[in-house]
């Protein structure tokens, strides 16, 4: 806009006008010229929220859609365009033009550097498209995003998310390929079983979080949480245990694990869909599905019925012991392809028993033996989670002192932190000041290390 503003050449008095001036307002001379400098660009956009409807008429759009709701924007712009927004809305409509303004951060470049043609560090988001594809890009702004918090973009960053679209690509070809082109999906089946109840469970605590996330505009944890769960939870673990009954002779198991593989990855599509609208929308196409676009589809919501915390519990029990095996068989440097006899000494029998198909396909176990205790076993290497304490043989495989200097080390840091647990705890002031809660849970991590230590202490007997 130009500067309504007139000068007189006779007098110098200045008239602002909202009409054109032809003559001075003082001295009525006709010698009068109009400012040649224009507002600033930041003056028109300020009356976006309502010109842009057909203000100053009341129009239909005008009435039904001022003012808006959320403004999403760059903390650069808050005093040029922000601002000038609220009180120009006030001003000429009466009513602030939004109610919620979510400020985030800038895109900068891999050096933290601001993009700018001086720099030539711009990136060109077609030519990011053409090498990665949208939902890639897409889906590397909103990982990592926090409200007001700059990002750097990088390659490595982008990559990433493609090799996460192809995982989850790979993951419904493979459920797919067992589906076959005869399926009928029916929903979830009567009878879950351990396994099933842990994903199914995990899936619908997963859709409260997201969306909770979502309306607090936590895009970024929204989506770490969707990655985390897609590419740990379902893509390495539940795929993996499903593979058990796809690949029996069961047809009954068979068809209650494709059901309960439709059911998890429907979830996964319309929970990942605000960040990756077209390989969601593709893949929602190809699996069993209900309504002609995943953007019109039903919105995942939290279901009580679904809810399977004990189950969910006794599962992450079994997965904490077949990480446990895995992680020292690394550490020994153990091949898979080499199998082992794995023994499980736990008073939750029951828990374990159901999982030693698990324990056999994921902990690279010939045999599994499951017992509330044992008695001679030979040489074995001992390993203690929160609720079993794990042999396995390894014979002539194991490096026994390097197994008991690593047991001496573990015994170390033990000590030390439930020395430092009841250093606080033998210490008024902090039992007295400190909540009631902290306190309490000091006391169980104490009791939890000494029982530790205890078993340490008797592995490290048993190896001499």
């Amino acid at each position: 806009h130009r500067i309504p503003a007139w000068y007189c050449d006779d007098c110098g008095e200045i008239t602002v006008s909202r009409e054109n001036v032809t003559k001075c307002s003082k001295c009525g001379s006709e010698h009068v010229h109009q400012d040649p400098d224009t507002l600033d660009t930041w003056f028109s956009s300020a009356l976006w929220p309502f010109s842009t409807l057909g203000w100053p008429e009341e129009t239909e759009d005008f009435k039904k859609y001022y003012p808006t709701n959320t403004l999403v924007t760059g903390y650069d712009i808050i005093p040029f365009w922000v601002m000038r927004m609220m009180f120009s809305g006030i001003e000429q409509t009466g009513k602030v033009p939004f109610d919620t303004v979510l400020i985030h951060g800038l895109v900068r470049d891999s050096q933290g550097r601001k993009m700018s043609k001086s720099l030539g560090n711009g990136i060109d988001p077609l030519l990011v498209i053409d090498e990665y594809g949208a939902d890639a890009l897409r889906f590397t702004l909103a990982t990592g995003n926090s409200p007001g918090n700059d990002m750097r973009f990088s390659d490595e960053r982008v990559k990433a998310s493609r090799n996460f679209a192809n995982k989850l690509w790979n993951a419904a070809r493979f459920v797919l390929m067992y589906l076959g082109e005869d399926y009928k999906y029916d929903g979830l089946p009567s009878e879950l079983l351990l396994e099933d109840k842990w994903i199914v469970s995990k899936a619908n605590s997963l859709a409260k979080e997201v969306t909770e996330n979502l309306d607090k505009y936590e895009l970024g944890i929204a989506v770490q949480k969707l990655y985390d769960f897609i590419w740990d939870v379902y893509c390495d673990w539940y795929i993996e245990i499903a593979k058990i009954r796809l690949q029996g002779e069961d047809e009954q198991a068979k068809n209650n694990a494709k059901a309960v593989l439709v059911f998890v990855l429907t979830y996964i599509l319309k929970l990942l869909h605000p960040f990756m609208p077209f390989i969601t929308e593709e893949i929602y196409q190809a699996i069993p599905h209900d309504t002609e676009s995943i953007m019109v589809s039903q919105w995942c919501k939290y279901d009580e019925s679904l809810n399977f915390a004990d189950d969910e519990a006794k599962m992450e029990k079994i997965m904490s012991a077949i990480k446990a095996i895995r992680n020292r068989r690394a550490e020994m440097n153990i091949a898979p392809s080499r199998k082992a006899k794995v023994y499980v000494e736990t008073t939750e029998t029951e828990t374990f028993m159901s999982g030693v198909e698990f324990i056999k396909r994921l902990a690279s176990a010939n045999d599994v033996e499951i017992s509330t205790s044992f008695g001679d076993i030979g040489n074995v290497v001992t390993i203690i989670t929160d609720d079993a304490r794990i042999y396995i043989p390894l014979g002539d495989l194991v490096d026994f002192e390097a197994e008991k200097k690593r047991l001496e080390k573990e015994l170390a840091a033990a000590e030390d932190k439930l020395a430092f647990i009841n250093k606080k705890l033998n210490n008024p002031g902090f039992v007295n000041k400190a909540p009631e809660k902290v306190v309490t849970q000091n006391r169980e991590d104490a009791a939890k290390l000494e029982e530790k230590i205890a078993q340490i202490k008797k592995s490290i007997e048993e190896i001499q």
